[in-house]
């Protein structure tokens, strides 16, 4: 590996200042940083490059190699990635896969040990990761820490399995990350005290205060669906060592306009020093998860960034172990020519569905449960509605804008799981997903039982999918990699999943991002009102409606 040089305004975030200076990278390491002067205006930014702090790959669609490659083009240089959602697909095999796709491009993934496969005991999932599995995949250097602990009712009731990995990772000094939505005082000091280290799933300012100060580290999420950086991001000004930023779950489209670096510059936006706001972008990360990744010092790593400023953060280059992987918005080198190999692992078996297996039986209810969807929340309402009925039947309500939804098994033939949704608005047709987090069943809403049918038969006959269909149209992106992914080009990937959700809002729907919101109302472990394949679920007293 070659000897090079690169000049610029050198940030040094935990010393917090900047010179001019050159950095001289050899054979990927930081050989030597020399001050020139002071500041120079006008000149570029040097950095270390950005980590997701808390991401699921498998949510933007593409393989780790595709996602590599868009993210770098925006300073990405790793991320902590809990391979939870092809392990509830596929199990140990899945999370085998991550790790050795990833391994085929110079990026720094760092996967953790699921710890929740499957999420509940509510739902059907592909897979199931006992502790001894876990134990396995910690004892695994690559494997990095236990991923987010989301049975927190496990925890708090001492749960023997849940007890047992929790304490795997603690006998390898891997941290544990956390999953508590809502969780607070006495509830939340007992799931801190079982050694849980970090949360992302805080909606207000006060409860993730509230753990801040009982020591929990916060993550500020901004992902495609749960948005929490308005609520969270005041609070940078007090704990800039106690704060890191992820997306958690990133649609394809929205990762091609921006990453990490986006939240930066929103942040510095808000006011809030850019010394603080690269170190939760930039440092606290390494540190919480004892990463492979350099801080810009010598003898670290060559993980790098240049930026044209520290106030739009539009990257010019990334440079990862030395290596230039992306310059001016695009990939740089030959480096991500894509690896034949193993891209295609799937758990996918049940047949066709009938219209009739669709059909919700009115048994003279006065009102039904209603699930409410709010736009960038994972987080939902228990709202009551006056159903309507035809020919004996409830069916949606187009004008009151309460639509059909269901779930159903996609590991084996089941009764098919049907609820009603408000809040999707859509006027015609139906649209229809296998990524239904957690256990990844297929999730379909819909106007009338024949749209429903048509698109839920789309996902199965593609083992794997999106669907939008309606006013005479079939639009479906496939995604035979778990029913989660693609193995394609990532932007071409984007390009089509932009279309599908384009069409999905020209079929009615208001939300921001329609699929990303669906994928989620089967996330039994978010309150307050969920669906699984299993029946209605409530989310707070954790059992079936």
């Amino acid at each position: 590996m070659s000897t090079f040089k690169v000049e610029g305004n050198i940030v040094n975030i935990t010393k917090r200042n900047i010179f001019f200076g050159e950095i001289t990278v050899e054979a990927g390491k930081i050989k030597s940083i020399t001050r020139i002067s002071e500041e120079r205006p006008g000149s570029t930014f040097i950095t270390p490059g950005f980590i997701d702090s808390h991401v699921h790959i498998e949510s933007s669609m593409l393989i780790p190699s595709e996602f590599a490659r868009l993210a770098v083009v925006h300073g990405t240089v790793a991320t902590i990635s809990d391979p939870h959602e092809i392990a509830n697909v596929c199990g140990m095999e899945g999370v085998e896969f991550m790790i050795e796709n990833g391994n085929t491009v110079p990026f720094k993934f760092n996967f953790g040990a699921p710890s929740c496969v499957p999420a509940t005991t509510f739902e059907t999932a592909g897979a199931e990761l006992n502790h001894t599995d876990v134990k396995a995949l910690l004892e695994r250097p690559e494997i990095k820490y236990l991923s987010e602990m989301m049975n927190f009712p496990g925890v708090l009731y001492q749960d023997k399995e849940v007890i047992k990995k929790i304490a795997a990772a603690h006998q390898l000094g891997k941290p544990v990350d956390g999953h508590a939505p809502g969780l607070r005082g006495d509830a939340v000091q007992k799931y801190i005290d079982a050694g849980i280290s970090t949360d992302h799933e805080c909606f207000t300012a006060e409860e993730a205060q509230d753990k801040l100060q009982r020591g929990m580290k916060i993550l500020i999420r901004e992902g495609s669906a749960a948005k929490n950086f308005e609520a969270l991001v005041h609070l940078l000004h007090d704990w800039p060592e106690m704060m890191m930023f992820c997306s958690d779950d990133k649609h394809p489209d929205s990762l091609v306009e921006s990453h990490i670096n986006g939240i930066c510059a929103r942040a510095v936006a808000k006011g809030v020093d850019v010394f603080k706001v690269l170190r939760a972008a930039c440092i606290n990360p390494i540190l919480h998860y004892k990463l492979d990744v350099g801080t810009l010092q010598v003898n670290d790593d060559a993980d790098f960034i240049v930026m044209e400023d520290l106030v739009n953060f539009k990257v010019k280059q990334t440079y990862i172990n030395g290596l230039l992987t992306a310059e001016n918005g695009k990939m740089a080198g030959n480096w991500i020519n894509h690896v034949p190999g193993k891209e295609s692992i799937n758990h996918f078996d049940c047949s066709t569905k009938k219209e009739e297996d669709f059909i919700f039986k009115y048994a003279d209810q006065q009102e039904i449960p209603v699930i409410e969807a709010l736009d960038g929340q994972l987080i939902t309402n228990k709202i009551q509605a006056k159903p309507k009925v035809e020919n004996g039947n409830i069916v949606s309500d187009v004008a009151n804008d309460i639509l059909k939804m269901v779930v159903v098994n996609r590991y084996h033939d089941a009764p098919i799981a049907v609820s009603f949704v408000k809040n999707f608005g859509l006027k015609k047709g139906a649209i229809a997903s296998s990524v239904a987090h957690d256990s990844h069943n297929i999730i379909a809403v819909g106007v009338d039982d024949s749209s429903i049918c048509t698109a839920v038969n789309l996902v199965i006959k593609e083992t794997g999918g999106v669907v939008a269909l309606g006013h005479g149209k079939e639009e479906v992106l496939p995604l035979p990699v778990g029913g989660l992914m693609s193995n394609h080009n990532g932007y071409e990937v984007a390009k089509c999943y932009t279309a599908i959700d384009q069409f999905a809002k020209d079929l009615g729907s208001t939300l921001l991002a329609p699929f990303m919101t669906l994928s989620f109302m089967a996330l039994l472990v978010i309150p307050h009102l969920k669906l699984s394949d299993k029946g209605l679920f409530d989310g707070d007293e954790f059992k079936f409606v």
